[in-house]
């Protein structure tokens, strides 16, 4: 370390969900002092950056897409509707770093390129892009679950002289879509999402379809001054039962599907249908993501219901999934299928017509070019593992994350890296991350991360670490569950297929109230699988 290194206790990478509680929970309950660094002009995360049409929540929303931990700010913040906003999300944050004077302690604009741990001193050091350095016992990467923007090789796609948004970067300043011809590559989350959107203001709207999804309707409605006191009143009891129903805050069904007559589950499955929201996997039948036969019932439903709201039996074909429902990031839309009975609306099925090229003006496929005047990328991400491979940090001996993760993301509890002592991620590879309500989440990753280095600092030990044979019991794990599932069957952003090249890896921890459980019990338990060195006398005596 030099006389101009600024010294911490611990630096946060991120100021989403996780790294805002992260810098609250550590700083404020903990005493410590922490310095967050984003690269972003402002607190948010994916929310500062997903600003596109129509971007909404398309989890279990108001008010439980949202920090669980203070009674006073579930009282105090006013939801305006059952299915939140971008800009909604992003305003809460705003003001939950407001009220709790977190800003003075976040750089914006700054991004950190180079971290690496200092094995002689037990610290990591970060140099910044405005080439400052800094240095810190903990490093916290809470850098974020779906931010590195998966941009497709087109051949040509950098000669197209239009506008070019990708869904995951979009301008601050509203994007005019009038009298323009739009082209929409994608239809994930962000795809349904906007192309509704846009299509209501745009001349003409080309949707190139990479797969067909399955969406249900959010239906979206304001959300009572009623229903949001008894939340309130019951507040204590939804967060339990949110922690122990993998971030859901209701009971969810028992009921089994051999127990009843096909007629009498298509009637629930029409019941759940008009009720909207994700209610027709979860509280549909026990089993739906496990059981084929049951999955393939649903999945039918579903197509049914594209054949009745789609008027053109063509483009209805071509909308037809055919993968197990509930296997992709289960969408919620706004209208999306109805969009397609709009005369301005076309959509090419990139499996049938794929794109050979792109013009300076145009879309050319197979069968035929589409004039453009602007392009929106809703291409996705490296989703999970893409994130900290940016920041790539670099460990004992200076070996890399990219060269530990060559041929798959190792790590333990989904939280930490063999190689990488007093390291730690809040929703990386291997944690609940996507498949938990994701603000609850980091709160109690953070909670665990904070009582981790008490334990240290306590203890008057320098680094805690992962070992190699932890990792892989953990990978074992996390596969054993997956295994039990549908969910490796498809190909998706679930398992890395979306990018070339990734490895095939599940990246998530499915049964999320159970993760949390074996986070308290690996601490309670002394930190089986993890390795402890005490402080060095060298860094003692400075």
């Amino acid at each position: 370390m030099t006389e101009s290194t600024v010294q911490y206790d611990a630096i946060i990478i991120g100021s989403g969900f996780g790294g805002l509680y992260a810098l609250y929970h550590l700083r404020d309950r903990m005493g410590l002092r922490v310095r967050a660094f984003d690269g972003a002009g402002g607190v948010g995360g994916t929310w500062w950056y997903n600003r596109y049409p129509g971007a909404r929540v398309d989890a279990p929303s108001s008010p439980f897409y949202a920090y669980t931990f203070s009674k006073e700010l579930v009282d105090e913040w006013e939801w305006t509707e059952t299915q939140t906003s971008q800009a909604a999300v992003l305003a809460y944050l705003e003001h939950f770093a407001e009220r709790f004077d977190l800003l003075k302690d976040i750089q914006f604009e700054t991004w950190v390129t180079d971290a690496h741990y200092d094995e002689a001193s037990q610290h990591w050091m970060i140099t910044t892009d405005t080439g400052e350095i800094a240095s810190a016992q903990f490093l916290i990467c809470a850098v974020g679950a779906l931010f590195v923007a998966n941009m497709p090789e087109y051949p040509g796609i950098d000669e197209f002289s239009g506008e070019r948004y990708h869904t995951g970067r979009w301008p601050h300043e509203k994007v005019s879509f009038a009298g323009k011809r739009v082209g929409v590559i994608g239809t994930g989350s962000s795809g349904i999402q906007s192309i509704p959107e846009i299509a209501k203001e745009a001349e003409h709207v080309t949707v190139f379809q990479r797969t067909p999804q399955y969406s249900l309707p959010a239906r979206n409605r304001p959300i009572t001054q009623q229903e949001l006191s008894r939340y309130r009143a019951d507040w204590d009891e939804l967060r339990a039962s949110m922690c122990k129903r993998g971030g859901w805050p209701f009971e969810t069904t028992r009921r089994r599907a051999s127990d009843e007559t096909p007629e009498q589950r298509h009637a629930l499955y029409e019941e759940l249908w008009e009720k909207g929201g994700i209610h027709l996997l979860i509280n549909s039948y026990v089993g739906v993501l496990v059981d084929k036969d049951l999955n393939e019932e649903v999945s039918e439903f579903v197509r049914a219901k594209i054949r009745e709201i789609v008027r053109d039996a063509e483009t209805a074909r071509k909308l037809m999934p055919d993968y197990y429902i509930g296997t992709k990031r289960m969408i919620l839309d706004n209208g999306y299928f109805e969009t397609y009975n709009r005369d301005n609306v076309s959509l090419v099925d990139l499996r049938e017509d794929p794109i050979e090229e792109f013009t300076s003006t145009s879309v050319r496929t197979k069968h035929g070019e589409h004039p453009t005047d602007v392009l929106v990328l809703a291409t996705g991400f490296d989703a999970v593992s893409g994130s900290m491979l940016n920041l790539n940090p670099k460990g004992r001996g200076g070996v890399s994350l990219e060269q530990k993760w060559d041929g798959r993301f190792d790590n333990y509890l989904g939280t930490t890296i063999a190689s990488f002592p007093n390291l730690f991620m809040i929703h990386g590879p291997g944690s609940p991350g996507v498949f938990f309500t994701m603000p609850l989440g980091g709160e109690r990753t953070a909670q665990w991360i904070g009582d981790c280095i008490r334990h240290l600092r306590e203890k008057d030990l320098g680094s805690i670490e992962a070992t190699e044979d932890a990792e892989a019991g953990w990978d074992q794990e996390i596969n054993g569950i997956a295994d039990r599932t549908l969910y490796p069957l498809t190909n998706s952003w679930y398992m890395g297929a979306n990018i070339p090249g990734k490895p095939r890896q599940f990246l998530g921890h499915l049964r999320g109230s159970q993760y949390f459980d074996r986070l308290v019990e690996v601490a309670e338990g002394g930190y089986e699988g993890f390795v402890f060195e005490p402080v060095r006398k060298e860094r003692a005596s400075t």
